[in-house]
């Protein structure tokens, strides 16, 4: 059928409600948007589910819900574990708690016990609670970072980590296979609970989760020692991090600790922000409003499903607060955890790993190469550093220090299996308490950093293409870039060029070849001279093509130079690629 007749087909078909119908009958004279919403399935990613909230094949709802659950479900009995259960938790968006329960239902349906969290919860306590269960699986309602008009549906293992290979294939294998929203199995949360198949869970798993968290403190007695001058600024932006973080910093004896008070409360609308997201400085206008008034050290803020930390961090010499990009906090915290670990044991692991994505500063190697560690290379998606956890587990071989990617996420702790701005908050904290009763700011002690290993300035322009017209779009300048790869960038020329995709790393001056070593992705990777890099792929969660980049500089002032330099050239160049 096409779009058409599909629409038709849902407005006619007495297994949709009223209500869908109805929002249906509203767009009869829009054929653009019926097209969007129908022209295809909503499609079941390696992650799982994105999509905007609304009615259709093509969106998030409770149709599209079940159907991907039945696809789960029949993936885990033929996988013959259907007697593990699934967790299953959700965040603060509209329709998240409908969502989750729509999931628990079909897969007790199936004869699969739901362990459905009873109130919104952060995503790594969802992956902490798949392995803490020993589930089968998991799942989170949550669109992270998105506007409002989103929701999702992430997918997890039984290691805790998100879906990967060949979990990943085989499940949208399952969930394509469905092609008749009515053979969906469902029943009621009444008869699921009944049947023993849906089971709520909470402040037990909050429990333990923070018993967790705890055990990767190293300084307790910083915390004690600076806990009545140290003063923190926190704003969950509606999302589900308030009382978790709140919780640990209290249990930790931190006694300073200001939420953002029109932003303390869950709001699926989120109200005080377009864009829910620790990136964008407009999220942090309140926050900041308040650390000045509190004269706030530092200050934090976690995305709506809290897995991911924005950072600010007061520099005393002029007073201001200065952002901290992911690569930065990420390599502070890196540098952080491995070289106190070092100080207080005396060595460290000879096989221990420090964790990077394809798109991660630079910096990381020279904290590696510092403390004579490996560096571990993975693709985009925290998952895949999951999966470098879980394959020294399962080989003996390897020992996990630290991981994170430049998307302001980072694990500490092996408790869960995804970023985690929980743990990622409380180290940071720590970390402040630490070099306070050393006459220094988390800023001082950046400044040593780039001293000590270079001055990394890494970045990166996303471009929005919405839409079917969108997706042609990006393809058309992936396709263009891997068909015809630039030689040079401004003054930077290319020494290799990396195509995921096509798993070859190629030599420019030799033409010599060989394998990427990692799974294959729709990524190009250029390395150019004076250890500058570029990296372009499509967004796996949103409409829109991101360009990472990199420099080295003398200074800070020369680095942003650099850094500036090569973002002219890059938006010069997508302006001829259109």
């Amino acid at each position: 059928m096409d779009y058409k007749e599909t629409y038709e087909a849902w407005l006619s078909n007495p297994y949709f409600d009223e209500e869908t119908k109805k929002e249906l009958r509203d767009i009869a004279g829009d054929d653009k948007e019926i097209k969007e919403r129908f022209y295809a399935d909503l499609e079941f990613g390696t992650a799982g589910l994105r999509g905007i909230i609304g009615a259709g094949t093509n969106r998030m709802n409770v149709y599209t819900v079940r159907k991907a659950t039945q696809g789960l479900a029949n993936y885990i009995i033929g996988q013959k574990a259907q007697d593990k259960g699934v967790a299953i938790a959700y965040d603060s968006r509209r329709m998240s708690p409908e969502f989750a329960d729509e999931a628990a239902c079909c897969l007790a349906a199936n004869g699969i016990k739901a362990f459905v969290f009873e109130t919104l919860r952060p995503t790594p306590e969802l992956s902490f609670a798949v392995r803490e269960l020993g589930c089968i699986s998991g799942i989170n309602i949550t669109a992270s970072h998105n506007p409002p008009e989103y929701n999702g549906y992430k997918v997890y293992w039984e290691d805790g980590a998100q879906i990967t290979p060949p979990h990943d294939a085989g499940i949208m294998d399952e969930v394509k296979a469905v092609t008749d929203y009515a053979t969906v199995k469902t029943m009621s949360k009444e008869e699921a609970v009944k049947a023993g198949l849906y089971k709520s869970i909470g402040a037990e798993i909050d429990d333990r989760y923070m018993e967790e968290l705890k055990k990767n403190v190293l300084h307790p007695n910083c915390i004690k020692k600076a806990s009545d001058d140290l003063k923190i600024v926190y704003t969950p932006l509606h999302g589900t991090g308030n009382l978790p973080v709140r919780r640990i910093l209290k249990e930790l004896g931190f006694k300073h600790v200001f939420v953002v008070p029109e932003q303390e409360l869950p709001d699926g609308e989120f109200p005080t922000v377009s864009y829910p997201n620790p990136e964008a400085a407009e999220a942090f206008e309140l926050a900041l409003k308040l650390a000045k008034e509190k004269d706030a050290d530092l200050v934090l803020a976690t995305d709506p499903d809290a897995d991911r930390l924005g950072v600010y961090v007061k520099d005393t010499k002029s007073g201001e607060y200065i952002c901290l990009t992911g690569n930065m906090s990420g390599s502070f915290l890196a540098d952080y955890e491995i070289g106190q670990k070092l100080e207080l044991e005396g060595s460290l692991p000879e096989d221990g790993e420090l964790i990077k994505t394809v798109v991660t500063s630079n910096m990381v190697d020279a904290i590696a190469k510092h403390y004579g560690i490996k560096v571990t290379e993975c693709l985009t998606g925290f998952k895949w550093i999951g999966k470098e956890i879980l394959r020294m587990e399962t080989t003996g071989k390897g020992h996990y220090l630290f991981g994170f990617e430049e998307s302001y996420g980072c694990l500490i702790g092996t408790h869960a299996r995804d970023k985690d701005a929980i743990v990622a908050s409380m180290a940071l904290c720590e970390a402040a308490a630490y070099y306070k009763l050393r006459g220094k700011t988390i800023w001082d002690a950046m400044l040593e950093m780039y001293e000590k290993y270079g001055y990394y300035k890494d970045d990166v322009i996303a471009i929005t293409h919405k839409g079917l017209e969108g997706l042609a779009k990006i393809k058309s300048i992936m396709d263009s870039l891997r068909e015809n790869p630039p030689m040079a960038f401004g003054k930077y020329q290319v020494l290799a060029t990396r195509d995921y995709e096509k798993d070859i790393i190629r030599d420019v001056k030799t033409g010599e070849t060989k394998p990427t070593g990692i799974p294959k992705s729709n990524v190009l990777y250029f390395e150019l001279t004076d250890d500058a890099w570029l990296c372009v792929r499509p967004s796996g969660t949103e409409p829109k093509i991101k360009i990472y980049f990199g420099v080295v500089g003398d200074s800070l002032d020369n680095a942003q130079q650099k850094s500036e330099e090569l973002a002219g050239v890059v938006k010069e160049l997508l302006e001829q690629l259109g």
